[in-house]
């Protein structure tokens, strides 16, 4: 096993589950938009709707859909992770691309956990995904990028998904801590 097939199994397992709930965000967005009284699969109730979640500026924060940068960004991760499992090689420039963006997905993400928490009032389940998703990868390639910071963490490495996971946990827990 080479020191990258962990990385390229965690980057297509985030590839995939991103690009499923990007899709699957897509695809409502499209028959909500076709058809206003449509209510999404993952409506479940006033907190967990996906539905109140698409309505609002937050989830087109660029003008259009947030689910499409998802669909771009996650096949990138996706077949960077396949390109791993097969073997490839990639420069440096690349790695160093792939770092920005997931950072800044991170901080996109972490600003929308915000606005779903304590300004739009509902969470989306697809949405939850792309958040789990997103800090281990932005973690992970982050570890790969600087090896000293691997290195110092050694078999710790877990723990900042650990309470990554804890926190948003902790936030949703207690927003909504109330709802009968």
């Amino acid at each position: 096993m080479t020191r990258t097939r962990p990385l390229g199994l965690l980057l297509t397992a985030c590839g995939v589950l991103g690009l499923f709930a990007s899709a699957m965000l897509t695809l409502d967005k499209i028959k909500l938009l076709e058809d206003p009284s449509y209510v999404p699969s993952c409506n479940i109730n006033p907190i967990i709707s996906c539905g109140s979640v698409m309505l609002t500026d937050q989830a087109s924060a660029f003008g259009f859909p947030n689910s499409l940068i998802g669909l771009a960004a996650f096949a990138a991760v996706l077949t960077t992770g396949a390109g791993l499992l097969a073997g490839a090689v990639y420069a440096r420039w690349y790695w160093l691309a792939l770092q920005l963006g997931s950072l800044l997905g991170l901080g996109f993400t972490v600003w929308l956990i915000g606005q779903a928490l304590y300004s739009i009032g509902a969470l989306c389940p697809y949405c939850m995904l792309v958040w789990a998703v997103v800090l281990p990868l932005a973690w992970y390639l982050t570890l790969h990028n600087l090896p000293a910071l691997r290195r110092a963490v050694g078999h710790y490495h877990w723990t900042v998904p650990l309470l990554w996971y804890a926190v948003i946990t902790a936030l949703v827990l207690e927003r909504f801590v109330n709802y009968r």
